[in-house]
């Protein structure tokens, strides 16, 4: 892989489903020996995680990050929580959103870049059951489109 490309590991499909994705920032976690070896490998999840401002300082919690096979005695706590790396404007910008009702911080992606793990925050307002089936209405809707559009081409 070349310098500058970037390997999406982990993907929350959930998200976009529950929540308004209004703003994303990217981020670098704090992670221990055992466990950059093992998102490597890709055996990382982030379907029920979340994340925290407090004290200044960003934190992502129900990460899980699955023990390193060679790891011995030293390997990590898969569920710990895990300190964010992004500058201090971008944290306070996020708590202050964050903290407004109905939002929330949630983990969208985790991807290598530049050899370091990084990952993508998004602040989300949460859907309602009716935006919900809106958007599946409107999702069917360009999904038919495009396979009546395909099938004319054929022709």
């Amino acid at each position: 892989m070349a310098r500058g490309e970037s390997r999406v590991l982990a993907q929350n499909k959930r998200a976009h489903h529950d929540y308004f994705i209004e703003e994303t920032v990217e981020a670098g976690i704090v992670l221990q020996g055992t466990e950059i070896k093992s998102i490597r490998k890709g055996k990382v999840s982030i379907q029920d995680a979340f994340a925290r401002v407090e004290n200044g300082e960003a934190y992502v919690y129900n990460m899980h990050i699955s023990h390193y096979e060679q790891g011995n005695r030293y390997n990590h706590e898969p569920l710990r929580t895990r300190k964010l790396l992004m500058h201090q404007r971008e944290i306070r910008k996020l708590g202050v959103e964050a903290d407004k009702a109905g939002n929330a911080l949630i983990p969208l992606k985790v991807y290598i870049k530049n050899g370091f793990a990084k990952v993508l925050i998004g602040l989300g307002h949460g859907k309602k059951l009716y935006d919900k089936r809106e958007t599946m209405k409107k999702q069917t809707a360009e999904r038919e489109m495009a396979r009546a559009f395909r099938s004319a081409q054929k022709r």
